[in-house]
């Protein structure tokens, strides 16, 4: 970024002097003076805007900075020598640096080492970080005794093969912990010892059975999870038998292969395996899975696993946007309800089971089966607003030709209801099908000095700014996070503020949105940069709330903001998009100029713009298209016209989908917000989607 964006000093400031000279001569004054510890912390403590702040290249002689590198590379005695040097210098940060250390030695301390790092660091989220740590390590001992002294002081309890060692401490307790084992289980995406020493011990006491095993098998594959697959099949045949193992990799090596020359269905085995098969070829083949299950695998296997193996083929043929899905689908339920076993599929299954439905009979919707797909989700999966509104919907549609219409319209008007008014994509839907226009809440009374005073003095807090300002962002954001765990809304709002008058919009927002009883719109639906922003849209004809909307999802207003794949800056552009548009629109360009906000904020612009004139306007598709790129978004308006709520809920990837979903309802609260009358979500979603005119021109394939 230019000096000219970073610095506005006053006409005696130096020419070419930065804030980075004034940090420097500062601090080493500070240290000319014997104040060490003070120049270690006056870079934190500052209580200017972060944009005053000195950049994380200003400190990098940081003890702290040294001692996360230094970590980084395991360097264990470099990292002993800075953990006494900040612990003597009281640094502010020291908990961190005693956090690394102890965190690269953890296999060699005993608990009275632990005991005594949590009575230093008491009540820091590196304390809990610690423990966390700690259980896993006393679970990998089978140290239970300690175990179950320490695991109900873990506060956040967000570690799931924690959650299965204290399963298993509780099952050795004598309590029953069948059902929360099995949910435990299912619920850990990939192979571990925690839930894998649970499931094995389950199973030789007879809590568990061999089915429970098998059906951890099939999630893990249907989820792409190799090694989970593997640990199952071992668990659900009671031993490490090689011959399991080997047939379990051809599975996953080449599932066509198996099914052709291996595959059995005699035997509750054999016939697990064979459908793991179907299930690992369904995920690169849906038409080939479907061919061997209507020619013999339908017939040959029990019911049960018939069913699983089309609910999985449907799936996939259904993230295909196949027409095939939804008749898959009833295959698979009436298999199912042929067989006595209780055996449900996954609520990821069913919420591809609606979304085939809402596609079905070319965008007319099968309703009934929308209604049926989301009865059988698990409770917690129903209550989904997404869920909520398409059940309501699917209740509307049946009104005309149900002698209980009036019945059905009040269900569907309570439905609706009970998520109208929140501040989502379906919550503004459910409000705009009830008649009602999207309104903003009134903004809470101001918070009193007292509340900012609270919320500026907070030690988590405190901490957490001062980490974001040295660049240790990921650390920062759990410190933040920690601090947030027991605060009422008005505390809430008060550690919002003081995120956004520090301009680090991404604590702020979040922040925000973690109030029950009141909202602030203006907190969670910031405006940064607001006179670049409105004149740069007026300038090249983009409505300013839609580029809101969108960069609020793409950074949350970060200027310095990268993804794992390279995109980068307030409007995330990939390296190759931004050297193609600056192109495409004659700016002057090099690649580092790519966070500097301006340039970013231009690049991003345009090809946003270049994105909706090909997509004819439509908001979603080029929302699409901007997150999963223009080719995708093109791929999947083929087929038949749909509502575009039913087309952005069948967008495959969920990344996408969440994307498209929550830049449209942003796009439409900022429009309120600045003043804008193109308020309305459904106005925004704009016409039915399919495919393209071919009146129209045809659409810019050098679009990256």
């Amino acid at each position: 970024m230019n000096e000219r964006l970073r610095w506005k000093g006053s006409s005696r400031v130096p020419a070419g002097f930065t804030p980075r000279d004034c940090g420097q001569r500062l601090r080493a004054l500070l240290i000319a003076l014997g104040l060490g510890a003070l120049a270690s912390t006056m870079a934190y403590a500052s209580k200017a805007p972060a944009k005053a702040m000195p950049s994380a290249s200003s400190i990098a002689a940081d003890p702290l900075l040294d001692a996360r590198d230094a970590f980084r590379k395991r360097d264990r005695m470099r990292l002993a020598t800075l953990r006494d040097s900040t612990s003597a210098a009281q640094h502010p940060l020291a908990m961190w640096v005693a956090y690394w250390d102890a965190n690269l030695r953890l296999s060699e301390l005993q608990q009275a080492d632990l005991d005594a790092f949590y009575s230093r660091w008491s009540g820091t989220y590196v304390e809990d970080r610690l423990r966390n740590d700690w259980l896993l390590e006393l679970g990998r001992r089978r140290d239970w005794a300690n175990f179950v002294i320490d695991f109900p002081r873990f506060k956040l309890n967000d570690d799931r093969e924690v959650s299965c060692y204290a399963l298993l401490t509780d099952h050795q307790a004598g309590k029953d912990v069948r059902d929360a084992a099995r949910s435990a289980w299912a619920a850990q995406r990939d192979a571990d010892d925690g839930c894998a020493l649970l499931a094995r011990t389950l199973m030789s006491a007879g809590v568990f059975r061999s089915a429970d095993a098998w059906r951890k098998a099939r999630l893990a594959m249907d989820i792409n999870r190799p090694r989970a697959v593997v640990q199952a099949v071992a668990i659900a045949i009671g031993t490490t038998n090689p011959k399991a193992d080997k047939a379990v990799q051809a599975i996953i090596d080449a599932p066509a292969r198996f099914l052709s020359r291996k595959a059995r269905a005699s035997g509750r085995s054999n016939a697990e395996l064979t459908t793991l098969a179907l299930v690992r070829l369904a995920a690169t083949d849906p038409d080939a899975a479907a061919d061997a299950l209507a020619r013999r695998w339908e017939r040959a296997l029990p019911a049960d696993l018939a069913a699983w193996a089309w609910a999985a083929t449907a799936k996939q043929s259904a993230l295909r946007l196949s027409s095939e899905a939804p008749d898959q689908f009833q295959r698979a339920a009436r298999l199912a309800s042929s067989d006595a076993i209780d055996n449900p599929w996954p609520d990821d299954t069913f919420a591809w089971k609606v979304r085939a439905a809402l596609r079905a009979d070319q965008g007319a919707g099968r309703w009934q089966q929308v209604i049926q797909g989301i009865n059988a989700m698990s409770p917690a999966e129903q209550r989904d607003p997404a869920w909520v509104y398409w059940k309501a919907r699917g209740l509307q549609s049946l009104v005309a030709d149900s002698r209980d219409g009036e019945a059905l319209r009040v269900q569907a008007r309570d439905m609706l209801s009970s998520i109208a008014g929140q501040w989502h994509f379906y919550g503004t839907l459910a409000s705009e099908n009830l008649g009602q226009k999207v309104s903003l809440p009134p903004r809470p009374p101001a918070l009193t000095t007292a509340e900012r005073d609270a919320a500026a003095r907070d030690a988590g807090l405190t901490r957490a700014l001062q980490l974001i300002a040295m660049g240790l962002r990921n650390e920062g954001v759990r410190e933040w996070n920690f601090s947030l765990r027991n605060l009422g809304d008005r505390e809430l709002l008060a550690a919002a503020q003081l995120a956004c008058d520090r301009e680090i919009w991404d604590r702020c927002i979040n922040t925000s949105e973690r109030t029950r009883h009141v909202v602030d719109m203006q907190q969670r639906f910031p405006t940064p940069f607001r006179d670049e922003v409105l004149s740069r849209t007026r300038t090249i004809g983009l409505d300013a709330a839609y580029v809101y909307g969108l960069i609020r999802q793409e950074s949350r207003f970060i200027t310095d903001a990268r993804s794992g794949v390279g995109a980068s800056g307030l409007m995330q552009v990939m390296p190759a998009t931004a050297s193609w548009t600056a192109r495409k629109i004659g700016l002057d360009y090099s690649h580092e100029l790519i966070t500097d906000r301006d340039v970013n904020l231009t690049l991003g612009t345009s090809y946003l713009k270049l994105m909706l004139d090909d997509f004819s306007g439509s908001q979603p598709l080029a929302a699409a298209a901007y997150n999963a790129g223009p080719s995708r978004s093109r791929r999947w308006r083929e087929g038949p016209m749909l509502d575009p709520a039913t087309w952005a809920e069948n967008i495959p990837f969920s990344e996408t989908r969440d994307y498209v979903k929550k830049v449209l309802s942003n796009a439409a609260y900022y429009a309120a917000l600045l003043g804008n009358d193109a308020v309305s979500l459904s106005a925004r979603l704009g016409t039915p989607i399919g495919p393209r005119d071919p009146a129209l021109a045809s659409a810019d394939r050098d679009l990256p």
